[in-house]
């Protein structure tokens, strides 16, 4: 730990989810401007298993920050509203802020399937019921498994059940318990996305209760490696607008 609060190998691992989503998004936005072969980013198992992974892997490490964060600041003391603290909810505003210029922003690119509730969108919830549950110890193994396990009983319910498909609407399918996906640039619903979650944080507050060596680095590579990782949310938001609006220029360029 270099910078105070922060552990150089949590955040390097974020940097390896940044930079492979900075390679796939680089590959979405040369197929939208028709730069390279038509790849279909929607149902192609080679983009679409690659997408949920960067995915995981993102909820993955937030989950590992929400157990830092609540047991460096003793909050597994405190009951479940009291870890919704002024920090919390100043980083919790940032997040919901972000989400909020996400879906701006891709009304004005993807009018017909802007994002309503992406990563960010879902990430917003997701801290608050991780906040909430972090107190459930190794039930948070389990709570993440049934999350997973929900997913897979209402994709097959929800087709077969007439009252059951109201789950699909639009302002109720931030719920994830749909039977079809809607159309939108990205959705990162709670089911079964909230077991990312769930299974960082358990991880996180178990290595910082039996392993915390686990988490420091003292090598030069690895406080390099951490320094992107540690402006994440920065990174996200401008890294799509970046990529597009250089592209665009180097097409405009060679014209």
């Amino acid at each position: 730990m270099n910078v105070a609060g922060r552990f150089d190998r949590l955040d390097a691992l974020r940097t390896v989810a940044m930079v492979w989503m900075t390679v796939f998004h680089l590959s979405f936005d040369l197929n939208f401007f028709g730069l390279i072969s038509k790849q279909n980013f929607y149902t192609d198992p080679f983009w679409t298993w690659q997408r949920t992974a960067i995915v995981s892997l993102f909820l993955f490490t937030a989950g590992l920050g929400q157990a830092v964060a609540v047991h460096q600041q003793g909050l597994l003391t405190r009951s479940a509203w009291q870890r919704l603290n002024a920090r919390f909810w100043r980083r919790w505003a940032q997040v919901a802020g972000c989400a909020l210029l996400v879906s701006v922003g891709s009304a004005l690119v993807f009018p017909g399937s802007f994002i309503y509730f992406g990563v960010l969108h879902g990430l917003a919830l997701m801290l608050i019921v991780a906040r909430l549950s972090a107190g459930w110890g190794r039930w948070l193994w389990v709570a993440g498994g049934l999350a997973v396990v929900l997913k897979y009983i209402s994709a097959s319910a929800i087709p077969s059940s007439a009252g059951a498909s109201f789950f699909n609407d639009k302002w109720l399918n931030w719920l994830g318990l749909i039977s079809r996906k809607p159309i939108t640039e990205d959705y990162v619903p709670l089911v079964p996305w909230l077991a990312a979650v769930w299974w960082g944080l358990a991880a996180g507050l178990w290595v910082l209760r039996h392993r915390p060596h686990w988490f420091n680095a003292n090598a030069r590579a690895w406080q390099v490696l951490a320094l992107p990782g540690r402006w994440s949310l920065s990174y996200y938001m401008l890294h799509q607008p970046v990529l597009m609006g250089l592209l665009w220029l180097w097409m405009w360029a060679g014209r």
